[in-house]
C-alpha cells in the first residue's frame, strides 16, 4: 500500500502524521511511505530523516493525496484537502465530526473512507488514540490557565500556587478522564487548590487514591458544578462523550457568577465545548472574554508542542496504520471490533452512531 503523509494546514499545526521511524516500520514491511516536504519540520523532523528510512518525498499535498492509498494525518481534513480525497481512499486521523456538518458532507461527497483516532476504542472500552494528546491538553491547560491569569493577560493577578502567607489559586476541572487528571496532576503540582468534579463515584475514587487526597474530589450532581465554577480561580472543562458533542456543564448564568478575570480553559472545544457561548480559537488569536472571564478555546492545543505530541501519538497510532496498510481497512476493522468503533465515515455515509446522532443523521451500519 502506498501511505501518504500531507503537510498540516491548520493554523499553527506543527505536528506529523508520521515519525521517521514510523515510516521505517511501513517501509521495512514492505509498504511505500510519501511524505511532503517539510511535512516534519514542525515536530523536528527533516525530510533526509524521512529520505534515510526509505520514504519518498514529494513536492506538495496535491501529489500526495492524487497518489496515496491511505492518508494519515494528526487534525481533521480542511475543506480543501477534503476536496482532493478520491472514493475509497483511507483518510486515518482525528476527525471530530460531531460540531462539524460541513467537515462531515465534504467527506461523505468525497467517498472516501474516514476512521477517527477518537473513537476507536480499546479491549476495555477506552480510547486508545485519544489518550496520548488528552495527556498533553490536560497538562497544557494548566499552563494556560496559569498564564492568562496573570494581570497583564487580562486574569486576575492569581499565582495558582500561592506563597507562604497567601492562599492557593484555585482550580475546578470538570471531568476526571484522561485530560481532567493529568489537569490535576500539573495544578496539585504547582501546589494549586484542585477539585475534580465527575459523575463516576468509582472515577471520583480513583482519582482519591491516586492523589493521596491532595485533589478534592467531588460529583457532579444538583448545583455542585455552578459551585465550584462560581468560586474556581480557573475552570478546565474536560469532558468527552467519546463521537458525540460535549454537554454544554458550564452555562452563562454560571460565567456571570465568576470572579472577574477568572479563566476557563475548554479542552472539550474540539468537540463543541463544555461550556455556553464558547467557540473554537486558534494559537495566534487564543482568547475572548465573556462577562470579564476569560476564555482560552484553543481546538489544537497540542498542536503548540509538536515534537512531544507528535511522538506521543505516533506510539499509540503505529500498531493501526500497520494494521490497515497490511490488511486493507475491511479486514483490519473486521478483525478488531474496537478499531471498527473508528470508522465515521464510508460509501458516502456517516457511520458512527454517536457522530450520526450529533448530526441528525442515522448511522450507516457498512460492515
Amino acid at each position: 500500500m502506498r501511505v501518504g503523509v500531507p503537510s498540516e494546514i491548520k493554523i499553527h499545526e506543527y505536528r506529523v502524521g508520521l515519525t521517521a521511524e514510523s515510516a521505517r516500520a511501513l517501509v521495512a514491511a514492505g509498504h511505500r511511505v510519501s511524505v511532503q516536504a517539510g511535512a516534519g519540520v514542525g515536530a523536528g523532523i527533516a525530510d533526509d530523516d524521512y529520505r534515510a528510512v526509505g520514504a519518498d518525498i514529494a513536492p506538495d499535498a496535491a501529489t500526495i493525496f492524487a497518489t496515496a492509498d491511505m492518508i494519515v494525518k494528526v487534525k481533521e481534513p480542511q475543506l480543501p484537502e477534503c476536496a482532493m480525497l478520491r472514493p475509497g481512499q483511507i483518510l486515518f486521523t482525528y476527525l471530530h465530526l460531531a460540531p462539524d456538518p460541513a467537515q462531515a458532507q465534504a467527506l461523505m461527497q468525497s467517498g472516501c473512507v474516514a476512521i477517527a483516532y477518537e473513537t476507536v476504542t480499546d479491549a476495555a472500552g477506552r480510547l486508545p488514540l485519544l489518550t496520548p494528546m488528552s495527556e498533553v491538553a490536560g497538562r497544557m491547560a494548566v499552563q494556560a490557565g496559569a498564564h492568562y491569569l496573570e494581570k497583564n493577560q487580562g486574569g486576575r493577578g492569581v499565582l495558582l500556587g500561592g506563597v507562604p502567607g497567601v492562599a492557593a489559586g484555585k482550580v475546578a476541572i470538570i471531568g476526571g478522564g484522561v485530560a481532567g487528571t493529568n489537569a490535576a496532576f500539573v495544578a496539585a503540582g504547582m501546589g494549586a487548590d484542585v477539585t475534580v468534579l465527575d459523575k463516576s463515584s468509582e472515577r471520583l475514587a480513583d482519582i482519591d487514591r491516586q492523589f493521596a487526597g491532595r485533589v478534592r474530589t467531588v460529583e457532579s450532581v444538583g448545583g455542585a458544578i455552578e459551585a465550584c465554577v462560581i468560586d474556581a480561580d480557573l475552570v478546565i472543562g474536560a469532558v468527552l462523550v467519546a463521537g458525540a458533542a460535549a454537554p454544554k456543564l458550564v452555562t452563562r448564568t454560571m460565567i456571570s457568577r465568576m470572579k472577574k478575570g477568572a479563566v476557563i480553559v475548554d479542552i472539550a472545544i474540539d468537540q463543541g465545548g463544555c461550556v455556553e457561548g464558547a467557540h473554537p480559537t486558534t494559537h495566534t488569536d487564543p482568547v475572548f472574554m465573556i462577562d470579564d472571564v476569560v476564555m482560552y478555546c484553543v481546538a489544537n492545543m497540542p498542536g503548540a508542542v509538536a515534537r512531544t505530541s507528535t511522538f506521543a501519538l505516533n506510539n499509540a497510532t503505529l500498531p493501526y496504520v500497520l494494521a490497515l496498510a497490511n490488511k486493507g481497512w475491511k479486514q483490519a476493522l473486521a478483525d478488531d471490533t474496537g478499531f471498527r468503533n473508528g470508522l465515521n465515515v464510508a460509501d458516502g455515509k456517516i457511520t458512527h452512531p454517536a457522530v450520526a446522532a450529533a448530526l441528525g443523521m442515522t448511522a450507516a451500519d457498512i460492515l
